[in-house]
């Protein structure tokens, strides 16, 4: 069996985390299925779906090692070929990747004590996000 809905979420940009753990939850009880796997998928090239504790100085910490990975205030050739400035955004969504896989047993998503499901959105403006949840299972 098989169950799909989007979540539409409102974004800052600008490395912006928004826990979405609860609506992902929420889709998998209208799934009704008990076990199998969801796949939660953000559409768009400048933005990741990932898990963390959602607690602020995880947070922090991720922000500030994604600024370490892929800066904002330096050349990339994205924005010299199309002048918008969100180069940044596409190589931190490619290296945090647009989706992840969870387990789900007996109904619940399999996730840790301390682990949310998370949004993040990168680009340099705000931007509404479409989420893709998928569940596959019995």
């Amino acid at each position: 069996m098989q169950y799909s809905s989007c979540i539409d979420i409102p974004t800052n940009g600008f490395s912006d985390v928004i826990d979405i753990t609860h609506r992902v939850e929420a889709i998998l009880a209208e799934s009704g299925i008990k076990e199998g796997i969801i796949v939660v998928f953000v559409m768009g090239s400048t933005a990741s779906v990932t898990t963390i504790e959602f607690e602020t100085g995880a947070i922090e910490d991720l922000k500030d090692a994604i600024e370490r990975l892929a800066p904002m205030g330096i050349p990339y050739k994205h924005d010299k070929r199309w002048q918008d400035g969100n180069g940044f955004a596409h190589v931190r969504a490619a290296l945090l990747k647009p989706g992840i896989t969870v387990p789900v047993i007996d109904g619940a998503l399999a996730l840790g004590t301390w682990q949310q499901v998370v949004l993040l959105d990168f680009d340099n403006r705000p931007r509404k996000r479409r989420v893709v949840v998928q569940v596959v299972g019995d």
